[in-house]
C-alpha cells in the first residue's frame, strides 16, 4: 500500500530544534514551541481519522480560506496531538466553519473571544479528555492539544494572527487552548449532545465563541434559587439581550439542583426571569444594551430568551465554584455548533 500523498511544501532542517525555530521565524506558532510536523506524523493523523489529505473540512467564507484535512493534520501535529485526537479536531473544524458560528467576525473582533470546545460521548473516556478537577487548567494532553490545534489552524490556515487580523484588545488565555469534556456522569441531566438530538453513544464536539469565564462561588446556599441568584448577579455584569451564554455548574451545585428536581428548562427559565432590571439601571452602570433606554422603567433582561442558557456540568469536587461564559457580541451574532465525531480509520 502506497503512503498517503501529501501536497504541502516541506522545509529541510537539521534537527527538531531548528524546526521549532523555523516555525517561530515564519510566525506559525502561538508563542509556544511546536512539535515538528513530519510527513510521517501528519500521515498518522490522517490515517487515524480515515481522511484523505484533500478532504475539505470547512471553508471560512469571508476570506475564502479552505481547511483541508492535510492542513488540519499539520497543525494538529504541531500542537502536540496524538493521531487518535484527529477525529475530534476534524469535527471541530467543521463546527467552527459553519456559517452560523461566524468565525471571521469572532477571530478579528476587538472583543477577544476564543473558541471553546465541549466534547461529549464515549470519546471523552477513550481519549482522556478532562471534565473534572481544574477543567479549564493544565495537565491533560488531550484538552491542551486539541484546543491548541484549533488556534493554530485559525492562525496558519485562515491567516488570523494577533496584531494582524486578530485585533483583540485584551484577549484571554482561552485563545491559546480551550477544550473540555462535559462531566456526564456527574450531571443531573441528559448530556449536552443528547439535548441537541444526538444519541448517547455518539460522540460530538460543540464549539462556542466564548469571552473569558466569570468565576463565581456560592458556598452557603443549598437551594436552586440561592445558587442561581449568584449567577444572576454575574449575568448583569456582562450585558443585555445575550443570545447564548454557557453556564458551567460544578458538581456540588449540580447535585443541589438534582436533589430539588430542577431540570435544565427550569434552570434556564429562572435565570431568564430573574436576570432583568430597569433600563435606567443598565444605563447608570454603563453596561451595554441593544434594547434601548428610551423608557427608563422598561425591564430589560440579560438574556434574550430562556434558550440562551447552555448549562453543562464540569469541574472538581473541591469547592462550590461555577462559571459563566458569555458568547461573543451582543444580539444574534454567533450560535454554537455541534458536530458528530467520526470513528476514524
Amino acid at each position: 500500500m502506497s503512503p498517503t500523498r501529501l501536497t504541502a511544501a516541506s522545509i529541510e532542517v537539521a534537527d527538531a530544534v531548528e524546526a521549532i525555530e523555523a516555525y517561530y521565524e515564519r510566525g506559525w506558532t502561538d508563542g509556544l514551541p511546536v512539535v515538528p510536523p513530519t510527513a510521517e506524523a501528519v500521515r498518522a493523523c490522517l490515517d487515524a481519522a480515515g481522511l484523505p489529505p484533500d478532504r475539505i473540512l470547512g471553508v471560512e467564507t469571508v476570506k475564502g480560506a479552505v481547511v483541508t484535512a492535510e492542513k488540519a493534520a499539520i497543525n494538529a501535529v504541531a500542537a502536540g496531538c496524538r493521531p487518535e485526537y484527529m477525529p475530534v479536531v476534524a469535527a471541530a473544524v467543521e463546527a467552527i466553519t459553519a456559517d452560523e458560528f461566524n468565525l471571521h467576525a469572532i477571530t478579528v473582533s476587538t472583543m477577544g473571544a476564543a473558541i471553546l470546545l465541549i466534547v461529549n460521548g464515549p470519546v471523552t473516556q477513550q481519549l482522556g479528555i478532562n471534565s473534572g478537577v481544574s477543567v479549564f487548567g493544565p495537565g491533560h494532553r488531550a484538552n491542551a492539544t486539541i484546543g491548541r490545534a484549533l488556534r493554530l489552524i485559525v492562525m496558519n490556515v485562515l491567516g488570523t494572527r494577533p496584531g494582524e487580523l486578530d485585533k483583540a484588545t485584551l484577549g484571554h488565555a482561552g485563545k491559546y487552548s480551550w477544550c473540555i469534556a462535559e462531566a456526564e456522569s456527574r450531571s443531573p441531566w441528559e448530556p449536552l449532545h443528547v439535548s441537541r438530538g444526538f444519541a448517547p453513544d455518539e460522540s460530538t464536539v460543540t464549539a462556542f465563541a466564548g469571552l473569558s469565564p466569570i468565576q463565581l462561588g456560592e458556598h452557603v446556599a443549598n437551594t436552586p434559587e440561592g445558587i442561581l441568584d449568584a449567577f444572576v448577579e454575574k449575568l448583569f455584569a456582562v450585558g443585555s439581550n445575550m443570545v447564548e451564554v454557557v453556564i458551567v455548574l460544578c458538581p456540588e451545585h449540580a447535585q443541589y439542583l438534582k436533589a430539588a428536581g430542577w431540570d435544565r428548562g427550569r434552570v434556564s427559565g429562572y435565570l431568564f426571569e430573574k436576570a432583568r432590571k430597569p433600563a435606567s439601571d443598565w444605563a447608570s452602570n454603563g453596561t451595554p444594551t441593544e434594547q434601548g433606554t428610551a423608557d427608563p422603567d422598561r425591564m430589560i433582561g440579560a438574556l434574550a430568551a430562556p434558550e440562551a442558557v447552555v448549562a453543562v456540568v464540569a469541574g472538581g469536587d473541591g469547592g462550590a465554584w461555577s462559571a459563566i461564559i458569555p458568547a461573543w457580541g451582543l444580539g444574534a451574532k454567533t450560535t454554537s455548533v455541534t458536530r458528530r465525531i467520526s470513528s476514524g480509520g
